[in-house]
């Protein structure tokens, strides 16, 4: 199946994780892909593996939260590729701190909403202005699980993710009758670097990694490959009549 042949798709955090398996999933399906990361490193490493698949690659560091490379880098696409026709926004951090929410440290509180908040809306603002231009196109940011409920002692992350929700939202209805679908993913314990690695270190935690699984009614640990399945889902013509949703992605954790 090639849902998106000849299509342009764009992803930040392409590096690793949901955004590697995202990227690798569009070009499977048909795609030119925008790789994207603030690692250009492990970025280079995505877009290789596409190439080998005989996949048309541009390759970018972009650091989201600066709001002149987020334009360039949607300037650099279309200079590239000539449109934009899907872009998921994967890119964002977790705080590597677990304090309470009077206790947390002002440079961590605004070092994750400048990233997960200011970042995404940049990257929303300047699609939006590219498919606008267009006739259309499709945005899905990935917030969590931490959008839709509390996590304590991480206040910064939720807050954030929370906020993606509500641009996500607000951006649906603005622009529902111009052909541009905005959509969220909210998932819960996925398996990639930055939840085995950061502020709970499951990798090296099996009692918190048990936590982890037990959260969801699965009890397992997602894949990146499953958020980036219904990620491609969003972006495709079979969610057509879909905008405006934070998604769960979550093994059955909130039902």
């Amino acid at each position: 199946m090639e849902r998106f042949k000849n299509k342009v798709c764009l992803v930040t955090g392409a590096g690793s994780g949901i955004g590697r398996a995202t990227a690798l999933a569009f070009g499977q399906e048909g795609a030119k892909v925008v790789v994207t990361d603030v690692n250009l490193e492990n970025a280079e490493k995505t877009a290789e593996i596409l190439r080998g698949q005989n996949v048309e690659v541009l390759t970018l560091k972009i650091d989201i939260s600066d709001r002149e490379e987020v334009e360039n880098m949607v300037k650099k696409t279309v200079d590239t590729f000539g449109r934009l026709d899907c872009a998921v926004n994967v890119a964002g951090i977790a705080g590597t701190l677990s304090l309470p929410t009077h206790a947390y440290p002002m440079d961590e509180w605004h070092k994750q909403i400048n990233v997960n908040l200011n970042g995404t809306y940049y990257c929303v603002k300047y699609q939006i202005e590219q498919m606008l231009k267009q006739g259309g196109g499709s945005i899905v940011c990935v917030s969590s699980a931490a959008g839709l409920r509390g996590q304590p002692y991480n206040v910064p992350y939720a807050a954030s993710k929370h906020a993606v929700v509500g641009l996500v939202k607000t951006a649906a209805i603005e622009y529902a009758t111009q052909n541009i679908r905005i959509n969220a993913i909210c998932p819960t314990a996925i398996e990639t670097p930055m939840i085995m690695e950061g502020r709970r270190k499951l990798a090296y935690n099996p009692e918190a990694l048990e936590a982890a699984k037990n959260y969801q009614a699965m009890k397992r640990m997602g894949q990146p490959e499953e958020v980036a399945d219904v990620a491609l889902y969003l972006c495709s013509e079979q969610a057509s009549f879909m905008t405006g949703h934070a998604l769960p992605v979550d093994g059955g954790a909130f039902a």
